[in-house]
């Protein structure tokens, strides 16, 4: 569920905490984009938005695709959120033909 401490920053949900398999360990700091789906050591994700930071040390689980975070920014506090794993809709920039899965 989307919680009410959310602004263009980023999205935190609330929920039953993810688990982390070495809660003790950070990651060093690296790019992330818009729609980038990490998890601070309270379990609790955060879907970035458009003014989030340029880099993180928190694990990506996921990113919302560009297609979708429009939708996802209009999610309201209080709002069920549901994600799953999904392959691009479309090629990356650079790819040639797309090849059976």
């Amino acid at each position: 569920m989307a919680s009410n401490r959310s602004d263009r920053v980023g999205m935190r949900l609330q929920g039953r905490p993810l688990q982390h398999r070495w809660p003790d360990r950070q990651l060093p700091g690296e790019g992330v984009t818009r729609g980038a789906i990490q998890v601070p050591p309270n379990g609790l994700p955060v879907i970035l938005g458009p003014d989030h930071p340029i880099t993180g040390s928190y694990p990506v689980v996921g990113v919302i695709t560009d297609e979708d975070i429009d939708k996802v920014a209009q999610i309201r506090p209080g709002q069920y959120v549901r994600l799953h794993w999904a392959r691009p809709r479309s090629r990356l920039p650079g790819q040639g033909v797309t090849q059976a899965w």
